[in-house]
């Protein structure tokens, strides 16, 4: 089944919600990556909540960042997003090997530690948005839930699960976002608050064969649920050699004589993909020749 993004209205436009099943792109991901089960989940997460996130905003665009700079053995997290469900995202340590929780589940928490989560949304102004909250427990789905409610003063309720098979291969990933908005009656507050807590796990709806809207009308289905839309949703970068060359030429003339200098030929991967890309001494020369000469 492919990847996609559900968007849906409920109570009379008193709750916004998404849902998404990430499987493939959460795959993608850690083949790019080369994850260890713990770092395939953790990203995982992050990219389904991204992914969420990106198809709320409306411009073409716009692009949304998610980072987490974390004390953990994972160091951090960088995850991008649009609008039209394309993701891409990379952790800054991929091979964390820790034991299971006390629940017995990837320790997701314990690989993340205490740190800060910052969103940015480039949205064509002057200037991104930019907020930030601390990591409440690490496990990301609760993270993004307390981003929302103190940084953009806006109720939420976030789920997001991975389940990643003996063989490292990943078994079912997704996750749901549901948002209170503003004037949402205490009747209405009070029911979703016991549906939230009264759900199977992301990954158990989804293992039980449960699509998004079906997720999203175990949650919602006494609020008049509406489906509005879906939207395809990808692990997908648009780097390229050219941009890769942009980047090289902005180095220091003196820097880049050095590996001139060296004589031979190097190899730059894009961080979100992991994309190799070759540059040989001739290639090199002649974008030092657009620096000018040296200082």
């Amino acid at each position: 089944m492919k990847d996609y993004i559900v968007r849906a209205t409920a109570a009379d436009g008193q709750i916004r919600a998404f849902a998404i099943t990430s499987k493939n792109l959460v795959e993608k991901a850690a083949l790019a990556h080369n994850t260890s089960p713990v770092m395939t989940a953790a990203l995982g997460r992050l990219l389904s909540g991204a992914a969420m996130m990106g198809v709320m905003m409306k411009g073409e665009k716009d692009l949304l960042t998610v980072q987490i700079q974390c004390g953990g053995p994972a160091k951090g997290l960088t995850v991008t997003a649009d609008a039209k469900g394309h993701v891409k995202g990379f952790p800054m340590v991929s091979d964390v090997d820790l034991p299971p929780n006390a629940q017995g589940k990837l320790d997701v928490g314990g690989a993340l530690g205490l740190g800060i989560l910052s969103v940015m949304k480039d949205l064509g102004l002057k200037e991104p948005y930019v907020g930030q909250t601390e990591l409440k427990t690490g496990e990301i789905a609760e993270d993004l839930t307390y981003y929302f409610a103190v940084s953009e003063q806006t109720p939420s309720a976030v789920g997001l699960g991975v389940l990643v098979g003996k063989d490292g291969s990943v078994s079912q990933a997704g996750g749901f976002l549901i948002q209170l908005m503003p004037g949402v009656s205490d009747e209405v507050i009070e029911e979703l608050e016991k549906k939230v807590t009264e759900i199977p796990s992301v990954t158990d709806m989804l293992s039980g064969g449960k699509t998004p809207e079906q997720i999203l009308e175990l949650l919602l289905g006494g609020f008049a649920l509406a489906i509005v839309d879906t939207q395809d949703a990808f692990f997908t970068c648009d780097c390229s050699k050219e941009r890769v060359s942009r980047a090289i030429a902005t180095l220091s003339a003196a820097d880049l004589d050095h590996i001139i200098g060296d004589g031979e030929a190097i190899e730059v991967k894009c961080q979100f993909c992991n994309q190799a890309y070759r540059f040989e001494i001739e290639e090199l020369k002649n974008l030092r020749q657009t620096i000018g000469p040296q200082s």
